[in-house]
């Protein structure tokens, strides 16, 4: 509980990350608020009942909260977007000079600050794909003080998890982006940092997971704890071994 997790790839897709952990925490009987930026949630929704996990009746219990970002920008840049319940869309900072993204941390707080009634085992917070943030004009210090104010909410006050996806290339031009990842990578509790092959394509291997412990935040002058693992994703699940130990190789 209380933790931040960075989920961060370079040079491949770590979205299978993404669905593990929606569907972890679903199954775990928590209560999920589902910022989605990058895919609708026809996609998500396919995937997750690959593992076992249904989003329309997760949604309908009340036990998933969902965001389809890329609705709600087609609504505001054509003007379709009615409020609802009277408040301004979670996006509002599209249509606005101002890059705030308040409306955002307002609707992430309400839809995780718990109700009398609700018996979930905690809140949280999973962004898909924070990257997408700065791409529709928010400026890098707006997306950290969104999630710096997520981080006192979720993970302080209502003693919740966040787990946030970003996009890195450290050849990129980028600086905006490269400016947000690495300001998230020194607040986070664990990082799990995926790479694709330095040698290319591999049918049998598609990247490598590098796991990141940051015990250095305890301030116990320890060293974090690197794992460094290759995968392969299959259809339903993701198989991990030891570098050059795949079964090709072996």
């Amino acid at each position: 509980q209380g933790k931040f997790t960075l989920l961060r790839d370079t040079r491949t897709d770590g979205s299978f990350l993404v669905h593990h952990f929606l569907s972890f925490y679903l199954r775990a009987g928590c209560k999920v608020c589902f910022v989605a930026l990058l895919q609708s949630f026809s996609h998500y929704n396919i995937v997750a009942q690959k593992l076992g996990v249904s989003l329309t009746a997760a949604k309908e219990r009340g036990q998933l909260v969902f965001l389809e970002g890329l609705k709600s920008c087609l609504d505001l840049l054509f003007g379709e977007e009615e409020e609802q319940s009277g408040q301004p869309s979670p996006l509002q900072f599209i249509s606005e000079s101002a890059s705030s993204l308040k409306a955002l941390f307002d609707f992430v707080r309400t839809s995780l600050t718990p109700a009398g009634s609700d018996s979930w085992k905690g809140p949280v917070l999973l962004v898909d794909d924070l990257s997408v943030l700065l791409s529709l004009g928010a400026t890098p210090v707006a997306v950290l003080d969104f999630i710096h104010y997520c981080r006192v909410t979720v993970c302080s006050q209502l003693k919740g998890n966040i787990v946030v996806l970003v996009h890195s290339n450290e050849d990129s031009d980028d600086e905006e982006n490269e400016l947000v990842v690495n300001s998230l990578c020194h607040h986070s509790d664990l990082i799990l940092w995926v790479e694709g092959l330095a040698t290319g394509f591999c049918k049998d291997v598609h990247g490598q997971i590098k796991i990141i412990r940051r015990v250095s935040l305890e301030l116990t002058a320890e060293q974090d704890l690197v794992q460094i693992y290759q995968y392969k994703i299959q259809d339903k699940n993701v198989t991990f071994f030891a570098r050059g130990l795949s079964a090709a190789v072996l």
